[in-house]
């Protein structure tokens, strides 16, 4: 569920995204996507700015490559 935020000092939409998912990769685009504009404002975004914080899906899991077999 999308939720409301206010930036903070020194906030840029992809710390936000990475502040509230743990990542960056798509979460980012998704911020920007759901506030119009919200690139405009610049890199560092000005305090108080009201920002939507959509709803992003979790990254898919990554399978794991083992290069050399497990020693027991």
């Amino acid at each position: 569920m999308a939720h409301d935020y206010t930036t903070q000092q020194g906030d840029t939409a992809d710390l936000i995204a990475l502040d509230h998912f743990g990542r960056t990769r798509g979460a980012t685009e998704a911020i920007l996507r759901a506030n119009p504009g919200l690139a405009a404002a610049g890199t560092v975004l000005p305090e108080g700015l009201p920002v939507v914080i959509p709803t992003v899906a979790p990254e898919p899991a990554q399978p794991v490559i083992r290069l050399w077999g497990t020693t027991s």
